[in-house]
């Protein structure tokens, strides 16, 4: 059989953060963005929702990054301000507490150039601040969830995926009635209307286990999984409410 032609072209990509009081984590965030992504990426935008600390200045020591003020907080709100500013052909979303990986960047624009049909593209999480003995349980709940994927055929991973904005755009952007939980399930079903949504298991992004530290491991699982389950069955969350954890 004759192998599909893997086209090798740099895709424009802007590397979208929405931040709100990410004074601890911004900085880290940004130097690994820079070291090992830092050429690939068109653009680095960092939307500074609402803040009341040093995010933006932090921020805007940085000079290939532009600082971008949204006051209406949400993290929905911050990535479709995100989508309003970009100029790329394909928008990476990582959230502030993040640390981009080395091979990141070369994963996704392969993953883009080998299948045409491919419109949004996520991975898993790892944690770099929670402790080895408690890293099983990590590894339980995204074996569950790549059953999910297998299922659904789609997923995305709020802090760790790229879409093509043209296909944002055609989706009328982001969600902004949904505050949290649930955001990037229906980004992704919505998305897999357009095309390919594809959950690369290799597309890993280490981040903070702030939130798995602060509401509770099994509590967290809980919320993500139920509010997964709802927009795939119902189109809608199921949580309404949640807590800034900094």
């Amino acid at each position: 059989m004759k192998q599909p032609k893997i086209m090798d072209t740099k895709p424009k990509i802007s590397l979208i953060i929405p931040a709100y009081n990410e004074e601890k984590y911004l900085g880290s965030c940004l130097e690994h963005a820079l070291k090992n992504g830092g050429s690939d990426f068109f653009e680095i935008i960092v939307i500074d929702n609402a803040s009341t600390d040093q995010t933006a200045t932090i921020a805007s020591n940085y000079p290939q990054v532009r600082v971008v003020r949204e006051d209406w907080k949400g993290l929905t709100r911050a990535r479709e301000r995100g989508l309003k500013e970009a100029r790329g052909e394909i928008l990476a979303y990582l959230d502030a507490d993040t640390h981009l990986p080395p091979g990141w960047t070369k994963t996704a624009i392969k993953e883009f150039n080998q299948n045409p049909k491919l419109v949004a593209l996520s991975g898993p999480y790892t944690y770099y601040d929670f402790p080895r003995t408690q890293q099983i349980w990590i590894k339980l709940y995204w074996f569950a969830a790549t059953v999910m994927y297998w299922f659904t055929g789609y997923m995305l991973v709020g802090g760790n995926f790229l879409i093509k904005k043209e296909v944002l755009e055609k989706m009328s952007g982001f969600n902004t009635k949904i505050e949290f939980y649930g955001e990037d399930t229906d980004l992704a079903r919505r998305a897999s209307k357009y095309g390919k949504v594809k959950f690369n298991l290799k597309l890993i992004m280490p981040t903070s286990a702030r939130r798995l530290k602060g509401q509770g491991t099994l509590k967290t699982a809980y919320f993500y999984f139920i509010n997964f389950i709802s927009q795939v069955v119902l189109h809608r969350s199921t949580t309404k409410d949640y807590a800034d954890l900094r």
